[in-house]
């Protein structure tokens, strides 16, 4: 009979938002039906679907944002590098309401391609979505976006045109506390794909068959 594992190295707690790491982006909205730009800082932003590619955000009610991005029906996830984790702790400090935080915060607001708010220049990536639908939840509002349109910094592109997300040194969040994602442990699929096997020498002194 196979014993059972111990769980005695477990703690039972009650229902926490603990999933972890996750992306601390930086989401701009406004620009457009009198809303001036502004930032917002999320952590709670995700995949959603691949075909038509979706992404969701969820943002409090009380937020600044959320009665911008409810009424323009339009953001941009901005994915930002360690080198922006200060502006990214302050934009999810300050309101937008009383602040610029584009000045504030020196970051550099540029046209979108497909939206009318802009696009934070810093960030390595920049994801244009518009909202489909959006649901009241609880504490937050979530909205879940169609991306219309990606714009890749050209330093992440190879020569072969591989987007090479290593280059970024994106920022990960999770329990509180900012980090830089580490080493790459594999690609997808590693685990199943086959070895290429090696050639082997010919052994020395037996006759080749020809």
């Amino acid at each position: 009979m196979t014993p059972k594992p111990s769980l005695d190295r477990k703690q039972s707690w009650k229902p926490a938002n603990l999933l972890a790491p996750v992306p601390a982006v930086l989401v701009s909205c406004g620009g457009t039906r009198g809303w001036a730009p502004n930032i917002i800082t999320i952590a709670w932003v995700g995949s959603v679907c691949s075909d038509p590619v979706m992404l969701s955000i969820s943002v409090r009610p009380e937020r600044h944002s959320h009665a911008v991005i409810a009424e323009t029906g339009e953001f941009v996830v901005n994915l930002p590098s360690v080198a922006q984790t200060r502006a990214v702790d302050w934009c999810g400090m300050v309101s937008g309401r009383t602040t610029d935080k584009f000045t504030a915060a020196k970051l550099t607001p540029a046209a979108a391609r497909t939206v009318s708010c802009p696009i934070v220049v810093e960030c390595p990536l920049n994801i244009e979505c518009r909202v489909r639908t959006h649901m009241a939840l609880g504490s937050h509002t979530l909205f879940l976006a169609e991306v219309l349109a990606v714009q890749v910094d050209a330093a992440l592109v190879d020569a072969r045109g591989r987007l090479c997300l290593e280059r970024a040194g994106l920022l990960a969040f999770g329990h509180g506390e900012y980090f830089a994602l580490g080493r790459s442990l594999g690609r997808f699929g590693f685990s199943v794909r086959r070895r290429r096997r090696k050639p082997q020498a010919p052994l020395q002194g037996r006759p080749s068959r020809r």
